[in-house]
């Protein structure tokens, strides 16, 4: 079930009842849904569901519906399971036959696409990258011949360096859309080339505050043989520079990039990577 990521106003009639109704709701954090329970007069009982618990307690769940019972599954904000914890409970409640029911309501991932003023009749949602450089800069890589537009959620420490790795892999001129804090009082909706955003996060502490949506115009349709073997070369030295041997780095750029593998090899070798480095 939904709740609001933000404004209190986005809860729905539906959502009030059904939260009123249920024998149990399981929450993400039942510290930060009291307040909003208790907002709109709702004295259902609480238990706590996330990442860390979720398979056991999906257990004690899947007892209480098959005996008949009724429960209500939300995240801290937003959509559960989009980035947030239910995939579990969700999988086993349905392979069990019980009934899922969906109660909709506000989505960060959708209110972004939905000002963006970019392609949403096809896009794909990347959730949060991976919080080390590296890392992200290699699934950033395996993104660069994506024509969908790109949706990412990122966190407020993060941002900055997130966001000047997607203008150095995807290209500072691709135009995106940076939305921070989304319904609240600091909302901040701003569109721009992606180097455009960086030098302005960068450039104002209160943009790196908050909880972020960053939408990516997807890669241009003609996107060429020429630059899939400019993508290609730039995952292998980003692979090498963080010390995988030759052998490791072009089976690894050839798995994201969809490059031939010993063509990558045979480059590795020519940036002179070192005769020892293939073992």
């Amino acid at each position: 079930m939904a709740t609001p990521i933000g404004n209190l106003g986005d809860m729905s009639p539906r959502a009030i009842e059904t939260l009123r109704g249920v024998d149990h709701i399981a929450a993400e954090d039942t510290r930060h849904s009291r307040p909003l329970l208790q907002h709109f007069g709702i004295t259902t009982s609480m238990m706590a569901l996330h990442e860390h618990n979720e398979r056991e307690q999906c257990q004690r769940i899947i007892a209480w519906l098959a005996a008949g019972e009724s429960v209500a599954l939300i995240s801290d904000a937003g959509t559960p399971l989009i980035s947030d914890p239910g995939y579990h409970l969700v999988r086993l409640a349905r392979e069990r036959g019980l009934a899922v029911v969906p109660v909709p309501g506000p989505s960060a991932l959708i209110a972004a696409l939905s000002v963006a003023g970019l392609p949403t009749d096809r896009f794909v949602f990347e959730g949060f990258l991976p919080a080390k450089g590296a890392a992200r800069r290699g699934r950033l890589e395996a993104l660069v011949r994506e024509t969908r537009t790109l949706v990412f959620y990122e966190s407020s420490h993060r941002i900055g360096a997130c966001l000047e790795d997607m203008a150095g892999v995807l290209g500072g001129g691709r135009e995106a859309l940076l939305a921070r804090e989304l319904t609240k009082a600091f909302e901040t909706v701003r569109s721009d080339t992606l180097s455009g955003l960086t030098q302005w996060v960068a450039g104002d502490a209160d943009q790196r505050r908050g909880e972020f949506v960053l939408v990516v115009r997807g890669a241009d349709e003609k996107f060429g043989a020429e630059d899939a073997e400019q993508a290609a070369e730039q995952t292998l030295g980003i692979l090498l520079a963080e010390g995988l041997s030759v052998r490791q780095a072009a089976a690894v750029a050839a798995r994201l990039t969809g490059g031939s593998r010993n063509r990558l090899y045979k480059r590795a070798l020519e940036l002179g990577a070192g005769e020892g480095g293939d073992s």
